[in-house]
């Protein structure tokens, strides 16, 4: 029987634009194996719509009507990057319905998503992290050294800027406050930026691909994210034991978290080993992402990626009494 999978992309942040490039590619590519696609999108103002065709005007009752197509899905393949997605909000909705979800529950999301939680997870598992603090919105932070600021909860780097003197700091912090009213003041860290790519398959297997390495000119901002100018190596030109540690911390991170289905693990790599920047429970993934390049380098292909994805998906939560018995 052709399974049903609902692709629900957009969203309510700045990431939304990115979403839908995500959930485009997602369907396009279930539908090239075999599958039966329903597409949702969350519009910027919190409207769901099914298609090209409005669920409903209203926001209650648009919401209602996307519910109705969840709850009749084989699975749901989350699109959505940033707050109100990836960090758990669409797991929470799919374990009330009993909707087998793609990708992280929500404890895994809202850590994940979470940049001051994950660090404290990846220090009680002995995974170095950059010195930094976390401040609220409109305090007052004395300039010492170069920093990096960065919203506690946003992605693509919305938000996050390098801050080189007092004056630069001000304003890094007024921007950060704009995606969320808690933001990490980290110490600059030198070194090259690797990412590893983590599955966990249907069978429980978790496995990371080959690394890749991000080429820029100057920081990997926002801007450069997507306007074409970043360069990608993969794998990356990595000695045995350089791979083995990166890897090894990327799994590391997936099981400490709690992951599932697929995550990007972001290192700066320095003279002293891995230094872990960020965690995505939820990365970018269209064909051209770095999640799917990572996995092309392993033979797998970006349809077989997807379609694994949908096969390791599970009901997201704890097991109900009948199951722990």
């Amino acid at each position: 029987m052709t399974r049903r999978i609902v692709v629900i992309g957009g969203g309510e942040n700045a990431e939304h634009d990115v979403s839908l490039a995500t959930a485009t590619g997602v369907a396009k590519a279930l539908h090239s194996g075999g599958f039966d696609v329903d597409e949702l999108t969350i519009e910027r103002d919190g409207t769901w719509r099914r298609g090209a065709d409005a669920l409903g005007s209203r926001p209650a009752d648009s919401l209602a009507g996307a519910l109705g197509v969840i709850a009749l899905a084989d699975a749901v393949f989350p699109a959505l990057h940033g707050p109100l997605g990836e960090d758990g909000t669409l797991a929470a909705l799919c374990a009330l319905t009993h909707t087998p979800l793609v990708g992280s529950d929500l404890r895994a999301g809202a850590i994940g998503m979470d940049k001051w939680a994950t660090k404290l997870v990846a220090e009680a598992v002995g995974i170095r992290t950059a010195p930094g603090r976390l401040v609220t919105a409109g305090a007052e932070v004395e300039f010492e050294s170069d920093v990096v600021v960065k919203p506690v909860a946003a992605g693509s780097s919305y938000g996050v800027a390098l801050a080189r003197d007092a004056s630069e700091l001000r304003e890094a912090l007024r921007v950060a406050a704009r995606f969320d009213d808690r933001i990490l003041v980290e110490d600059v860290v030198r070194g090259r930026e690797i990412d590893v790519a983590v599955l966990r398959e249907a069978d429980g297997r978790c496995w990371a691909a080959p690394p890749l390495e991000i080429h820029t000119d100057g920081p990997f901002d926002t801007e450069t994210k997507y306007d074409g100018s970043a360069r990608f190596s993969v794998p990356a030109d990595l000695d045995d034991a350089e791979r083995d540690a990166l890897t090894g911390a990327a799994v590391r991170m997936f099981d400490a978290l709690g992951c599932a289905g697929v995550a990007r693990v972001d290192f700066f790599l320095t003279a002293d080993g891995p230094v872990l920047n960020e965690v995505n429970t939820m990365p970018g993934m269209t064909a051209e992402s770095q999640v799917p390049r990572m996995f092309a380098a392993a033979g797998v292909t970006y349809e077989q990626l997807v379609a694994r994805l949908v096969d390791a998906a599970v009901v997201p939560g704890p097991p109900s009494p009948d199951r722990a018995a």
